[in-house]
């Protein structure tokens, strides 16, 4: 589902992808060398479509719905491909999850000690990564009850972020509709955790410096009611703007190989392309963390406003 109340044509436009990969890229610019020159075939590469390219096997139409109208927002719930991402993240993730949790249960079968290896192993180390450096680090002990969120949180982010490495993917948080998705549910979170601990009026109360001047205070309650609502936005902007500017990048590096029409810039050009590729690697678990560690952060200032 794509919420559309206007800007999401313009986000479209030069949002997310992350990429359909490097030969499907060399292919489509290869065959209008007119549209390699001007770049419009990198707008068409990092934009959201309702078309799954596989280039040159063929193409999947994803299925269309008129739009339904509630008040002045435009909610459009046809598929596009950023959406087919989402699930098949989400697939991949349950997946995973579920081939590190065989092997406990077959050792509470057997009734061996729950000592996890393999993937297992893995999956808690990442666990206890999350819990101890990350919640409990931002939050405290009462970020406890919130730690089924941030794991969720960090593990969607990250497939997501990986998904567009595989061949003939795109990225899904390198979409800013999903990442703005991601923020409203991280304001939300923020917001209800400091008023179920101060109450309502506590919460908002103990927003405002205490032993101000009287002056000052207009000017601090516009302050930081907008300091609520930039936080998500930041969360929101710095995600999908890294996760798009990779493959953007990577897509100009192998558009130099047709603008220059020359042979001998081809093995520069994907030598830096690949670099850039496996750059993405890094900087997608970076994103997971930083965005779950902000969001945190954010939850932890909220409940210990002192």
């Amino acid at each position: 589902m794509i919420f559309d109340p206007g800007f999401v044509g313009a986000s479209n436009l030069i949002a997310a992808n992350a990429g359909s990969t490097a030969p499907d890229t060399v292919m489509s610019a290869a065959a209008s060398s007119s549209s390699a020159s001007n770049g419009t075939w990198i707008i068409e590469h990092v934009a959201d479509s309702h078309i799954l390219e596989f280039k040159p096997f063929g193409e999947i139409h994803l299925p269309q719905f008129p739009p339904v109208h509630i008040g002045g927002m435009t909610i459009d719930f046809s598929l596009t491909k950023h959406i087919v991402m989402i699930w098949f993240a989400v697939l991949l993730l349950l997946i995973f999850v579920q081939a590190a949790m065989r092997s406990y249960r077959k050792d509470r079968a057997g009734k061996k000690p729950l000592v996890p290896h393999g993937l297992a192993n893995a999956l808690e180390v990442v666990v206890v990564f999350v819990r101890d450096d990350i919640v409990l680090g931002a939050i405290g002990e009462k970020g406890k009850r919130l730690l089924p969120y941030f794991l969720t949180l960090f593990f969607f982010v990250l497939f997501s972020n990986f998904v567009g490495l595989i061949p003939y993917t795109s990225t899904p948080t390198g979409n800013i509709n999903v990442t703005a998705a991601l923020a409203i549910i991280a304001f939300f979170v923020i917001q209800i955790s400091g008023i179920v601990d101060h109450g309502f009026v506590g919460y908002f109360r103990g927003l405002m410096p205490p032993h101000i001047p009287l002056f000052v205070i207009p000017v601090m309650v516009i302050v930081e009611i907008l300091g609520l609502f930039t936080k998500p936005f930041a969360l929101c902007v710095r995600l999908f703007a890294n996760m798009s500017a990779g493959h953007i990048v990577i897509f100009s590096l192998i558009g130099l190989i047709f603008i220059f029409h020359s042979i001998f810039i081809a093995p520069i050009s994907i030598a830096f392309a690949v670099f850039i590729s496996l750059l993405e690697i890094l900087v997608g678990l970076i994103q997971a963390y930083i965005f779950t560690m902000l969001t945190a952060l954010f939850v932890g200032l909220a409940i210990h406003q002192h």
